[in-house]
């Protein structure tokens, strides 16, 4: 399983200021969308295993699984429309408990401390993962080991926040970069997919 967890700050959890028609003005929600599309479909498919979670605003995280979501296609458009249905949804996700919005897209009532505990626990290392995070002062991709069922976090079009770096530091097993340039969040969630395809850039 490879998972990424993207932190959307700005993003409006008021499903009604999300406008189809101006995506990226609902808090550059947009960057969110091609990071779905880049964490889970394929040039002529969608990839297995592989989930991608947003956290928004530090309230919600909306979850899209590639194994069991429907009906999804790679442009904004479609991304945005369900991502709205999901904070739609918000009144449904009681305690920790999630809202089903959709086949394959879920909604829970968590941050970004509560999503990386569900995910990795408190060590960086929990049953269904290990916590990576990508950032520009990270080590070289290249030089690095691909780790099983790695759990990347990244931030959107903002750095990390001075509280989402202690809570990404204090959990993750390793800090990498993608290489020397700044990247756009999705571009970086491909760089990785093809990285961890490659087995660490050794076959082809």
């Amino acid at each position: 399983m490879r998972q990424f967890v993207v932190i959307g700050r700005d993003v409006p959890t008021d499903p009604d200021a999300i406008s189809l028609s101006d995506i990226p003005g609902a808090g550059r929600l947009d960057l969110l969308c091609r990071c779905v599309s880049a964490g889970l479909f394929l040039s002529h498919g969608i990839r297995e295993s592989v989930r991608v979670h947003l956290v928004i605003a530090d309230e919600f995280t909306v979850t899209v699984d590639a194994d069991t979501v429907r009906h999804l296609h790679p442009d904004e458009r479609n991304v945005a429309a369900r991502i709205r249905d999901a904070l739609d949804a918000k009144a449904d996700a009681i305690g920790h408990m999630p809202a089903d919005v959709s086949p394959g897209v879920e909604l829970r009532r968590m941050g970004l401390d509560a999503t990386l505990d569900r995910l990795v626990g408190d060590g960086g290392r929990g049953p269904d993962g290990t916590l990576v995070q990508l950032h520009e002062d990270g080590d070289p991709l290249v030089d690095a080991e691909p780790p099983e069922d790695p759990v990347f976090v990244l931030s959107d079009h903002h750095d990390f926040a001075p509280e989402e770096a202690e809570a990404v530091a204090e959990r993750a097993e390793r800090r990498l970069r993608v290489g020397p340039e700044l990247l756009h969040a999705d571009h970086a969630v491909t760089v990785v997919h093809n990285w961890l395809d490659t087995d660490g850039y050794a076959e082809y």
